[in-house]
């Protein structure tokens, strides 16, 4: 099946052989590598570790992995149990641990799952740190400690409460508009842990009428995770049959957030940043950062602001690396994901809610016609398939040179802006393919784009 090592983390298909898919041996490995790359970054005998995990339902397993090993390698645990990948990057720097593992594959199916790991500064860890952990960890540079040095576990159950305490008291979260104007919303959570945090962040919001789908935390995921349109048949059929204001729905870990109209159309998940982005710019103007291959209409509310937009390479560590860079008040990215320095420097569907309702709220206006006021662009997404010979790097060399007269940043591949409209190439890393993502104002002119450079492709 499959083992994929990347600066997002280490995930994997459950079960096989180790070394081809996310098995015992490999957990262990890579947790004993972590631990020891924190231990060296700083500089402290002894550490403190967060952990928690989304409700699929190899997490259990992969947890006593996880809690074993780390417990072995001398590390003290605070287990946060079924908590969402934010709520984890939250307890880090409120229990001032030296690092965090949440145990989730994101969006994707029930037999995957993933250890993502975090730094002192409840962050994802940087390509660089990420190339040194996988070399201690293939290098099997670690060791554990004796009995009188082994490392301990407690648990902590609060941080949910926390974490809907901390986003509620934001400045921006406008929870007396929210209440007035007496919302009805669905919220589908995929049946992970987004069903334990969300209708409670919706109640302390003040809305009372709430509609929930697959709430149930039971890991067993009742349609494909990922929140985009081919799967969330159901839940738009739900706001229509229910007359609901709009819906949320999140993934498994909830750091992305979908948003769906009161016509149960979906508001599009590269504008739940738009939105949330003209909020915060309305009363804080500033910079903005999303990756390459997401909407330009980030840039365009951006600049009616008059603030400037930044494009960074794509992945959470290198969006929130700009952020930081240019002091973007707000940022993520076109998945549905928030990231609201505010808060904190990760992706957050919590925030996101409580900012959208407040933007919604102040409005005083449908979530269709919200959607309405901001500028149609359209992406088409495609992959050429290469022969496996073909030297990659020097075919996306040519088409940089073909197209050297207009604005192009190779900062991840080669993204190439032709006015409104943009083509970002990118090279898989696990195999001879190229993404080609192009942006346009129809979905015609858009998938023409993405056409001619892949015709380009075809003909190098």
């Amino acid at each position: 099946m499959t083992l994929i090592k990347s600066i997002s983390g280490i995930r994997g298909t459950i079960g096989g052989r180790s070394g081809n898919n996310l098995t015992p041996p490999d957990i262990v490995k890579f947790v004993s590598a972590f631990a020891e790359w924190l231990r060296r970054r700083s500089g402290k005998e002894k550490l403190r570790i967060v952990t928690g995990r989304d409700a699929r339902v190899s997490g259990q397993m992969v947890g006593h992995l996880v809690s074993g090993t780390l417990m072995a390698a001398g590390i003290d645990i605070i287990d946060l149990g079924l908590a969402t990948t934010p709520t984890v990057e939250i307890a880090v720097t409120g229990e001032q641990a030296d690092g965090g593992i949440i145990i989730t594959a994101s969006h994707n199916p029930g037999q995957w799952n993933a250890l993502k790991l975090l730094n002192s500064s409840g962050e994802f860890i940087s390509a660089e740190d990420g190339t040194e952990l996988l070399n201690i960890a293939e290098t099997h540079e670690f060791n554990y400690r004796d009995i009188t040095q082994i490392g301990g576990i407690s648990y902590n159950r609060r941080y949910n409460t926390r974490h809907i305490r901390q986003v509620i008291n934001l400045e921006l979260v406008d929870k007396k508009a929210i209440k007035e104007r007496s919302y009805r919303i669905a919220v589908d959570c995929v049946n992970s842990v987004g069903g334990m945090i969300i209708p409670d962040l919706l109640r302390k919001l003040g809305i009372k009428d709430i509609v929930e789908l697959n709430c149930e935390p039971t890991g067993i995921f009742s349609h494909d995770p990922e929140p985009v349109p081919a799967n969330l048949a159901d839940i738009c059929m739900l706001v229509r049959k229910e007359q609901a204001d709009l819906a949320f729905v999140v993934d498994p870990d909830v750091d992305r957030l979908a948003i769906i109209t009161e016509k149960g159309e979906m508001f599009g998940e590269e504008y739940t940043l738009v939105a949330v982005a003209d909020y915060i710019l309305r009363y804080k103007p500033g910079n903005t950062v999303s990756n390459l291959s997401s909407t330009r209409a980030l840039r365009d509310i951006t600049e009616r602001y008059g603030g400037k937009h930044f494009a960074s390479a794509v992945g959470e560590v290198n969006v929130v690396e700009a952020m930081k860079k240019y002091h973007a008040v707000i940022g993520g990215e076109g998945n549905g994901g928030v990231i609201y320095p505010g808060l904190h420097y990760g992706r957050d569907a919590l925030v996101g809610i409580a900012l959208f309702l407040s933007h919604l709220a102040r409005e005083s206006v449908s979530c269709s016609m919200l959607r309405s006021i901001y500028p149609d662009y359209f992406i088409s997404k495609q992959k050429y398939q290469l022969d496996k010979l073909t030297d990659i790097d020097r075919l996306m060399n040519r088409i940089r040179e073909e197209f050297e007269g207009y604005e192009i940043n190779c900062t991840d591949g080669i993204r190439i802006d032709f006015g409104k409209e943009w083509v970002h190439l990118r090279k898989s890393n696990t195999e001879p393919i190229i993404r080609v993502i192009a942006e346009s104002t129809s979905e015609e002119k858009a998938g023409k784009l993405a056409g001619t450079i892949m015709e380009k492709i075809r003909n190098y």
